[in-house]
Formats: C-alpha cells, structure tokens, sequence
C-alpha cells in the first residue's frame, strides 16, 4: 500500500495565498537576487514543521516584485501543508504570474530533515516570439 497519497501530493498548491504586489520598473538590463531566510510550511504527511532558505533571482521587465508583500506572501506559507518540490514550483508560478519577468529562477534551500538536506530549484525563461517577415 502506498503511504503518500495524491492528495499529499496535491497539498499546499492550490490554496488562498495573499496577493503579491509589484511596481514599475525603470531601468533595463539588470538582475535581482532576494534572499528569504525565514521560510517555513508544514510537511503534508507528517505535520511536522519545515525550515528553510527561498532564493528568487530574476531578470525584470516591466515590473519589480514588491517586498513587503513578497514577505507576507512566503509568510503565509507557515500554515500550509506543501512539499519542498511544490513549494518552489508554486513560488515560481506565483511571482511570474505577478510580475512577469524576462527570467526567473527560485531555489529552496531545506533545513535537514533525518540527515538530509534538500535543495530544489525551478527556473521560467519568457519565450521570444519570432518576427515575421512581412
């Protein structure tokens, strides 16, 4: 019999999070690293709590994330039951639905847990659309 189920691996991706803001950017060409050392969530099967480091390094277009609400959004994370590898994919898909960056990547630096240590990184690069000829 299986121990994990679909809904433990489900857990945490769809939940209400609070809205992540962005403001206006003004300068092209430059990258930006935020590093969030506080981050925690609860393991879905366990209950039992996890600790980590978020690292968003991003190149902007339009728009720059906002870090107060960066930090209320990752805050709320305290009281959802999600895995690592769900977790920094969610994040990812969040903050480039929000600011819609040229690049983006999200690393999970884990706490360890039993003696091993997690990283898990996702990465978005905006596709470019061909020109025509015309």
């Amino acid at each position: 019999m299986r121990r994990y189920t679909e809904q433990h691996a489900k857990s945490g991706t769809a939940v209400a999070l609070p809205e992540i803001e962005c403001w206006e950017n003004q300068f092209p060409g430059y990258e930006i690293e935020i590093i969030i050392p506080e981050y925690t969530a609860i393991c879905p099967k366990t209950g039992l709590p996890d600790f980590g480091t978020i690292r968003v390094h991003y190149v902007p277009d339009q728009w720059c994330i906002e870090l107060k609400s960066l930090k209320e959004y990752v805050t709320a994370y305290r009281n959802v039951g999600i895995f690592y590898e769900n977790a920094v994919n969610r994040i990812l898909r969040d903050l480039v639905k929000a600011c819609k960056p040229l690049s983006m990547r999200v690393r999970g630096e884990f706490t360890p847990r039993g003696g091993i240590q997690s990283h898990v990184e996702a990465r978005y690069t905006r596709s470019r659309r061909k020109k025509s000829n015309s």
